[in-house]
């Protein structure tokens, strides 16, 4: 586990990563990033990954389409 501690930058914040984390992220400064949050309510930081935006674009679009099959489903 790594600490991290919230800083202040101008007028926001921001979280420095350390580079040990920059490099197993395999990424870099203005590469984007993505947080997103778990099941345990935890949350996953992780780098960009073209080919699952793509797969999640679509999924989105079947949950929008099909959205009142899933909610009868999902009873």
């Amino acid at each position: 586990m790594v600490e991290l501690k919230i800083r202040k930058f101008g007028n926001s914040l921001g979280v420095v990563l350390p580079k040990e984390v920059i490099a197993r992220l395999n990424t870099g400064e203005g590469t984007p990033l993505y947080l997103t949050e778990t099941g345990d309510g935890g949350y996953r930081l992780a780098p960009y990954d073209p080919d699952f935006a793509a797969k999640m674009t679509k999924a989105e679009d079947i949950m929008r389409r099909y959205r009142d099959t899933l909610h009868v489903l999902a009873k």
